[in-house]
């Protein structure tokens, strides 16, 4: 019970900072912080889907090193683990050390990650980046670490969502302004 409880309470904060900010890069980095500590993992990670639909870019992270950071663009191509999320699918690793689905085999070793548990971020049936967590161990994660991950996901996406229509807003609202005083200047 008390682990449903702070799942719930965990869920209940990310959904406050979602609905407080349109500054992603707050939203992101709490939402990272709280799933580790409230999963136990190493890190977490949210990563999102390039312009491009070719890499997947860091949004936010905590609890990995620089340099596992800064290892390298991750591949839509030369990641079986992500071409599975981007596809839809909760995806669990046993051990990224060993599974050739996981692009950086070698830097997972170097900073300690075994399991990996990745959930697609879906926006409707579009999915724009994945949530990762990152374990020392190897670990199965239950049925309700699972859950929890995909409800955080679809928290992720729809603050993603709001914060990229509230920019689009923006941008056409301060054309128009713009376009305003340069007829009233004629």
């Amino acid at each position: 019970m008390n682990r449903k409880m702070d799942f719930f309470t965990a869920l209940y904060n990310i959904a406050r900072v979602v609905n407080a900010s349109l500054d992603t890069s707050v939203i992101l980095d709490e939402i990272t912080r709280c799933v580790a500590n409230t999963m136990g993992v190493k890190a977490s990670s949210i990563r999102i889907l390039d312009a491009k639909k070719k890499r997947l870019l860091m949004g936010a992270e905590y609890g990995l090193s620089e340099s596992y950071i800064r290892k390298g663009p991750v591949l839509l191509k030369e990641s079986g683990l992500d071409q599975k999320a981007m596809a839809g699918e909760t995806i669990w690793l046993e051990n990224a050390q060993t599974d050739d689905s996981f692009q950086y085999k070698e830097m997972a070793r170097t900073e300690g990650i075994k399991s990996v548990l990745v959930v697609p971020l879906r926006v409707g049936k579009k999915t724009i980046g994945v949530l990762r967590v990152y374990s020392e161990e190897v670990r199965k994660f239950t049925a309700e670490e699972v859950r929890f991950l995909e409800a955080v996901a679809n928290l992720s996406a729809i603050a993603l969502d709001n914060a990229r229509l509230y920019q689009a807003l923006k941008t056409n609202y301060d054309l128009l302004a713009a376009s305003k005083y340069r007829i009233d200047d004629n």
